[in-house]
């Protein structure tokens, strides 16, 4: 999904919000509780003012909430959620993996059997959270390589040669904004991926002007929520159709070999 997709519609908003209510991730393959964990190399622990803040939103939370990755089970769950409205009902989280002319000649029906043929890999293409077995969240990820625009970006170009692992977008459910459900996902991925080998995890956030970013701008996450879990700027996205600043962030997770250093940042430039 992108700031330049043809759809006009809103995309739902990236929750930035911290929270330490444990989250379960589960497969068939694995169930294990997954939270915050300062044993985790490159975590940091939230502000005691984030915590605080976020308490009193997590106490009107009603039934458990699970996050799994995309199979062929939770697909129809899926499906739902992304049928809710907005930019996923028409991207299905599939722009990052077609380059320009691909995406100019799909339509909805051909990304959402994409979708659901990336739901039966053994690596999953992201996470969705559940509440009482209806979704109500979902973030997008995997291998960079595995995203062919992404790979080809100009703009968001490879910093080095580490086999980094990509977080591009949030879904959340109108009925569950403001609750830190991307805040969640975020920190479910970030155990995902470190599971699977990745050294690294890069994200591209925006970095709004003031408190308040169209939703469908914010699609990438936001900056602060990156930065509460450990990430660093790395690199500032450089667009001459630029309408809000964005960034590219990494979390080293202790992998092959250091990642990039803060050296390598680029100043200046808006997307």
């Amino acid at each position: 999904m992108s700031g330049n997709r043809a759809s006009t519609n809103s995309q739902t908003s990236a929750a930035s919000s911290a929270s330490s209510v444990p989250i379960r991730i589960s497969s068939t393959a694995e169930r294990a509780r997954v939270w915050w964990n300062p044993q985790k190399p490159g975590r940091k622990r939230p502000s005691a003012t984030s915590r605080v803040s976020h308490a009193a939103s997590l106490r009107n939370l009603t039934g458990s909430i699970q996050i799994e990755p995309l199979g062929p089970g939770n697909f129809p769950a899926l499906e739902k959620l992304f049928d809710e409205g907005g930019d996923p009902r028409w991207c299905w989280c599939t722009f990052w993996r077609l380059r320009s002319k691909e995406w100019s000649a799909s339509s909805p029906t051909r990304n959402r059997s994409m979708l659901r043929d990336l739901a039966g890999r053994e690596v999953a293409p992201g996470l969705v959270a559940l509440r009482d077995r209806r979704a109500i969240g979902w973030v997008g990820l995997g291998p960079r390589e595995d995203f062919d625009r992404l790979e080809h970006s100009r703009v968001r170009p490879r910093l080095d040669d580490l086999p980094v692992w990509s977080v591009l977008c949030f879904v959340v459910s109108k009925s569950a904004r403001g609750e830190g459900i991307a805040r969640r996902l975020l920190d479910a991925a970030i155990d995902y991926a470190r599971d699977r080998g990745a050294p690294a995890v890069e994200a591209y956030p925006v970095v709004p002007a003031d408190e308040r970013i169209d939703a469908a701008k914010a699609y990438t996450g936001v900056l602060s929520m990156f930065e509460d879990v450990g990430f660093r700027e790395v690199r500032e996205v450089e667009s001459p159709t630029a309408t809000v600043r964005r960034t590219i962030v990494r979390l080293d997770l202790g992998g092959i070999r250091a990642g990039v250093t803060t050296a390598t940042v680029v100043s200046g430039g808006r997307h």
